[in-house]
């Protein structure tokens, strides 16, 4: 059976062959009339537009290297399927790589991204520990993007959250609602992300003229038994604490449960002296399935994910632009808890 090209496609619509290019390659200023004939000539037809060749003859690429690290990390997740939904509407494909957290494998996966021929590279790191980049992508020759939720250094085109204004507006609201004694439970001093939350936290409490109390900030493994054993702790000592922010899913089950353990219950109602209101940082799956509904500040993954697929096109391109820092802000979903 003869193989169907081009100019069959062309024949069967009664355009050129140079129309049939432009619409396959999404350029110049052609009519939906036109553009509609030569799809239903396609699909009549068959014909399978081969990609690797048209980048060759035109010197581009349509392939974008994903590199992620941390797969079990919800944010990153989320993040990931907004690239590759957002990069596939315009016609781009990804590559994926993990190199988990080694410096020469990363070396490996870049360079193999560069044998592949991508047109550019979205960075997605989980390392909440440093705002360094390491130096494979800082020094890699493809546009760049970095995808992070808490901030970076250096002038890098990145898409980051903004961690301190969430701290600022959750913490802000539990005031508004009555609360004078409100703990930060989970996470470590070294944890970028935390220290971020904990900075708008801070500046909430000075704005309404609150004490900023060390001993509320109970540092705990990312485990739902630490966060348990740290709030049952923290209330037996603190009978005044009214509301607790979770910085994980981990803390955010840890605390209901350790709240329980010791005969206090969830909810919003601060008047009642066995009640403590509880919110929390991040996205967690079954979220609604919480007895009562949880407060959350919601991970911007989608918007995230968007803006990193715009911000890398973008750079391919035009090159020459400026870097570009998008921070992201987070949504607070109020629910019973608090």
């Amino acid at each position: 059976m003869k193989k169907v090209n081009i100019t069959d496609v062309a024949k069967r619509a009664g355009v050129s062959v140079s129309t049939v290019s432009l619409v396959l390659r999404q350029k110049g200023k052609i009519s939906e009339a036109t553009i509609g004939k030569i799809r239903s000539a396609i699909d009549e037809l068959g014909y399978v537009h081969n990609v690797a060749a048209a980048n060759l003859r035109s010197n581009t690429s349509n392939l974008i290297g994903l590199i992620i690290d941390d797969f079990s990390d919800t944010f990153s997740l989320k993040v990931m399927a907004s690239i590759v939904r957002n990069l596939e509407l315009q016609g781009y494909m990804v590559f994926l790589g993990q190199p988990q957290n080694d410096e020469l494998t990363l070396r490996h996966c870049l360079r193999s991204f560069l044998q592949q021929g991508v047109a550019g590279v979205i960075y997605l790191t989980c390392d909440h520990l440093s705002k360094k980049i390491p130096d494979p992508v800082i020094e890699s020759h493809l546009p760049v993007v970095i995808v992070s939720k808490s901030g970076v250094e250096g002038a890098q085109d990145s898409v980051e959250c903004n961690n301190r204004e969430a701290g600022i507006n959750i913490t802000r609201y539990l005031i508004e609602r009555g609360h004078r004694g409100i703990a930060y439970l989970g996470g470590n001093k070294r944890c970028l992300i935390r220290e971020e939350r904990l900075q708008g936290y801070r500046y909430s409490l000075a704005q309404y003229g609150l004490p900023f109390r060390e001993d509320w900030l109970p540092e705990c493994e990312e485990s739902t038994f630490a966060a348990s054993a740290a709030v049952g702790d923290l209330l037996k000592k603190y009978n005044n604490i009214t509301a607790i922010l979770c910085h994980s899913p981990s803390a955010i089950i840890g605390c209901i449960n350790g709240a329980h353990r010791i005969g206090r219950t969830i909810g919003k109602d601060i008047f009642l002296s066995q009640q403590i209101s509880v919110a929390g940082f991040e996205d967690m799956m079954h979220i609604n399935l919480t007895s009562p509904s949880l407060t959350y500040v919601s991970s911007p993954g989608e918007e995230a994910g968007y803006e990193a697929a715009s911000l890398i096109i973008k750079k391919i391109k035009e090159p020459a632009q400026d870097f570009q820092r998008i921070v992201i802000s987070s949504q607070l979903v109020l629910r019973e808890s608090a």
